[in-house]
């Protein structure tokens, strides 16, 4: 079989030849047929993803453009960039995609279990790359935390409560989750949160979670919690630094995409 080269689709730009999960698409489906996109193959090489790719670099393409190159193939009168600017126009964004059940991703024609797998793996590897990036960065700051664990946890679909230790130059030591809620809540006891500060003596620890809708107000119970951790902590000696709630970053880009209750005075 010849392989794959990411440019490379059938005549009638049909899913992966190979990927017998693939080819079960909904035999219903049909390209508009007003709109014909074409085959990358017909496609000039300043338009060909791969070529544009070795040329001027990953950051001259479009979003569409490499997920087209992770799809590799197509449907009848669409090109697997065209398949990439529609998964992107049903979701919105990368981030929503990066969210989505596989099933969900599966509902578009043209990306059966193979693919939607692969794109999920991409979306991981992202999310990994992004955290060993920084992962002996210094920790002393909202913003940093937010680098550290914000491409992860704001694309949680659940709230999942985090703590981070770091030493006593603020380098990271450990994380641990330590509790996964509802969309709306997550509980956890003060013991269950600063046991990891003990077990691991750490100088400091950050509490960090996310609020899936986006939003990262704070709620009534966070700030219940918040002084309920902070006083557990004064009492044994240790270093509560901040609470940071991670929510998404806003359409005008002018809010922060998290709160820090050290920063809004909420935590002496």
């Amino acid at each position: 079989m010849a392989e794959d080269d990411g440019n490379a689709e059938d005549d009638g730009n049909m899913g992966d030849a190979g990927d017998g999960a693939d080819r079960g698409e909904p035999a219903t489906y049909r390209a508009d047929p007003r709109r014909h996109a074409p085959r990358i193959h017909d496609l000039g090489d300043d338009e060909k993803p791969r070529e544009k790719l070795a040329a001027l670099g990953p950051g001259a393409l479009s979003s569409a453009e490499l997920i087209g190159l992770l799809l590799r193939t197509g449907l009848p009168g669409s090109n697997a960039v065209d398949l990439g600017r529609r998964l992107l126009a049903e979701h919105g964004s990368l981030t929503a995609i990066s969210r989505a059940p596989l099933a969900e991703i599966q509902r578009l024609p043209g990306i059966g279990p193979a693919k939607s797998a692969e794109l999920a793996a991409v979306f991981e590897l992202a999310s990994r790359l992004a955290r060993e990036k920084i992962h002996r960065a210094q920790l002393d700051c909202p913003e940093s935390v937010f680098d550290f664990v914000g491409p992860e946890m704001g694309a949680y679909d659940r709230e999942v409560l985090r703590v981070l230790l770091v030493n006593t130059r603020h380098r990271h030591l450990r994380s641990e989750d330590i509790a996964v809620g509802s969309l709306n809540e997550c509980i956890a006891e003060p013991a269950f949160i600063l046991k990891p500060a003990i077990t691991h003596s750490a100088y400091g620890f950050f509490l960090v979670h996310n609020h899936p809708s986006g939003d990262p107000s704070p709620s009534g119970a966070d700030r219940s919690a918040t002084r309920r951790i902070a006083d557990a902590a004064d009492l044994l000696g240790l270093k509560f630094i901040d609470h940071i709630i991670i929510g998404r970053p806003s359409e005008s880009g002018f809010e922060a995409p998290y709160f820090s209750f050290r920063e809004a005075g909420l935590l002496g």
